[in-house]
């Protein structure tokens, strides 16, 4: 399972032929090219026209980025939405709406020359207001944001120096600034638009983008999209720059993995997503189907230990879970070896991961014994949990996602032979929301997909504890660690990629020695298809590339 935040819930949905879906999981990160198994690529240049029928797995609470911390939202938005700056697969940054920029020498101001040709779908013209208005409107506390105003917390202000020409003031140098533009949460919206309300937009956003939607999102149904035919500014590495080969691309959520991979092999569907490592083992060897996948850059599929209060508050018992727990025996058993087994806080394709801390995620259970008994379990009681001062070492996962269940389980079982009880509390959305802003649980799973090692700023910084002031925040192991805050500023104010990595390197390194995260797998972006639909690839963010699709048949 990936997930931006974890708090997302499933609704029901049914699938009737000739309507369908689109796209999977998000938020975002940098590696792209598929590997596509099952099938080949068809003779001749792409061809225009045609609907493309997706289905996807889960249904964004809010379609607006600006507002909405989870991948689905991202993904379903970004055939909407151009960004300023453009995230290439291999991680350089190249012109989007905006055609240049500076950076002052401290820092602190960007100043970005834009194009002079781009329309809103709305008829709007880009111009530097637009700028100057969405970037304003992720930061207002009107907004609301999750996650894409905690990605600018450097912003300070902005201005129009001329009407294609924005000036962006920083509080404070943000090295990974750029990449933050690229981002689909900055996705650039008409400025109409946002003078709305924000539930108007989290059923309807307005962009420059290749695709549009009338209906929007429609709840328990999905989005449609038809083609904006005035499209003429995609970035260099799109490759064409016109508008999309596809007409229109309809898009279904279907919550049930069984009905998704049923209806695709059934011809009901052109593409899914998200399918399960079962249902994608077998469509990879499938005639007349290929199965694309990139990894997702990021924060891997993790366990996330509460390290504030509770029993995991003990670095002592983090780091014997961490030992005691065969994670990637379990992961791959559960998930048929489709997912590679996670050795860090970051995935393996994520700019700056440090590989030297592998070793530091090994299976050892006798060293896990040893650091129990440490940390004063040493007792056991009758159905052989450790105890301390008569009490049982429980820890409480709360999740609130079926799709986990099997996984669950089985660590439930592989802690209950290390002598630790853990106790699944699967909740409905709203007590989970309310738990995790009170801080009540020992542990909770998540992942994180991003393009940039500033995820790790976003996942252990302490202004993203969540709390009922704050609200919803993806510092869910809580982690306050002030080494690793003057770490975050150093990046931050970092002169050059070289001087970024090797901080966030050590973040890595303080952050696995404080066993604040229990890694599991990586999580793998996947897009089964029939054999027609060309085009497939990935953006830096690891979510599936709709504008260069097209159907050969």
């Amino acid at each position: 399972m990936h997930r931006g935040t974890g708090t997302g819930t499933r609704r029901p949905a049914t699938l009737a032929a000739g309507t369908t879906a689109l796209l999977t999981m998000l938020m975002t990160a940098c590696s792209a090219g598929g590997d596509g198994t099952g099938g080949g690529a068809v003779d001749g240049p792409p061809r225009d026209g045609g609907t493309l029928r997706v289905a996807i797995a889960k249904e964004p609470e809010c379609l607006d980025p600006h507002q909405s911390p989870t991948e689905a939202s991202r993904l379903l938005a970004r055939p909407i939405l151009d960004s300023l700056v453009h995230q290439t697969a291999k991680g350089a940054f190249e012109p989007w709406l905006a055609k240049s920029w500076t950076i002052s020498p401290d820092g602190l101001t960007y100043t970005l020359t834009l194009r002079d040709d781009v329309t809103f779908t709305d008829g709007t013209r880009f111009d530097a207001s637009a700028v100057v208005a969405n970037l304003d409107h992720v930061v207002a506390p009107a907004t609301k944001s999750l996650l894409a105003s905690s990605l600018i917390s450097a912003y300070r202000s902005s201005r129009a120096v001329d009407a294609h020409t924005a000036e962006i003031r920083l509080k404070r140098p943000d090295a990974g600034f750029l990449g933050t533009l690229a981002q689909p949460n900055l996705g650039i919206e008409s400025p109409a638009t946002l003078k709305g309300s924000p539930s108007a937009l989290c059923k309807r956003i307005v962009g420059t983008g290749p695709f549009r939607t009338t209906g929007g999102l429609v709840t328990q149904k999905g989005i449609d999209y038809t083609k904006n035919p005035a499209y003429a500014w995609a970035p260099k590495s799109a490759g064409h720059s016109g508008p999309a080969h596809l007409d229109a691309i309809q898009v279904q959520v279907v919550p049930d993995n069984a009905a998704r991979s049923g209806a695709l092999t059934s011809g009901q569907l052109d593409a899914a997503t998200g399918l399960d490592a079962t249902s994608t083992k077998q469509l990879a060897h499938t005639p007349g189907f290929t199965l694309h996948k990139s990894s997702f850059p990021g924060a891997n599929y993790s366990y996330w230990p509460n390290t504030a209060t509770g029993v995991l508050a003990d670095v002592s018992v983090r780091k014997a879970l961490r030992a005691g727990i065969d994670w990637s025996t379990i992961a791959q058993r559960v998930n048929f070896g489709q997912y590679p087994s996670a050795k860090g806080p970051l995935s393996d394709t994520t700019p700056g991961y440090d590989a030297s801390q592998a070793a530091a995620y090994a299976y050892d259970p006798a060293e896990a014994a040893r650091l129990l008994d440490t940390a004063g379990w040493t007792g056991r009681d009758s159905q052989g949990y450790r105890t301390k001062n008569g009490e049982r070492l429980r820890v409480r996962h709360l999740w609130s996602d079926p799709s986990i269940t099997n996984l669950a389980v089985q660590i439930q079982a592989a802690a209950k032979q290390l002598g630790v009880e853990f106790v699944e509390e699967n909740v409905d959305g709203g007590t989970f929301v309310e738990r995790l802003l009170a801080g009540d649980y020992e542990i909770i799973d998540t992942s994180f997909s991003s393009p940039s090692p500033d995820v790790l700023r976003v996942l252990f910084g302490k202004e993203n504890i969540p709390t009922p002031a704050r609200g919803i925040s993806n510092n869910m192991a809580r982690y306050d660690n002030p080494a690793v805050e003057r770490l975050f500023t150093e990046a931050q104010r970092a002169t050059g990629r070289t001087q970024e990595l090797r901080i966030y390197g050590e973040v890595q390194r303080r952050v696995t020695a404080d066993a604040a995260v229990l890694p599991v797998y990586s999580p793998v972006s996947t897009f089964a298809a029939r054999t027609a639909v060309q085009g497939v690839g990935f953006t830096a963010d690891g979510s599936v590339d709709l504008y260069p699709l097209w159907l050969a048949s």
